[in-house]
């Protein structure tokens, strides 16, 4: 019974042993994160090789989609676009410690996110577009 429980206690070990050693080679970790954050620098250079996603126009010619502008608060970051005078939020996201509390993307003529602190403290960003570009107004 000794030699049983032994064999599974070495089994269990190696087992563990060989199951971390996959996940390190992987470089994810016990955890499930990277090891490696990116700079400023190379979040740059990760975005200028990014182009343009070509889209259909209802005529079924090929154009351009729109590009978003950043636009960035103490609450946190949204990149909104204009097709006209109607807006749209692409994404956005809160800072650190705070949360989305309510958004209105839009499409219209105006768009709207409130980001939340943990205490209550809120931050609220109205964007609309003037001459096809995304302006904000922050509460």
């Amino acid at each position: 019974m000794k030699r049983l429980v032994l064999a599974w206690a070495v089994t269990a070990v190696a087992a563990t042993g060989v199951a971390v050693a996959v996940l390190g080679l992987l470089g994810t970790g016990l955890t499930g994160g990277s090891s490696h954050v990116l700079s400023q620098a190379e979040v740059r250079a990760a975005l200028a090789t990014v182009t343009p996603r070509t889209v259909t126009a209802p005529s079924g010619t090929p154009s351009q989609a729109p590009q978003g502008k950043l636009i960035r608060s103490a609450g946190g970051t949204v990149i909104a676009s204009c097709d006209g005078d109607q807006i749209t939020l692409r994404s956005w996201s809160p800072a650190q410690d705070y949360s989305v509390d309510h958004v209105e993307p839009g499409p219209g003529h105006e768009a709207k996110v409130e980001f939340e602190l943990d205490d209550g403290e809120e931050v609220e960003l109205e964007i609309t577009c003037a001459g096809g570009q995304p302006v904000t107004r922050q509460d």
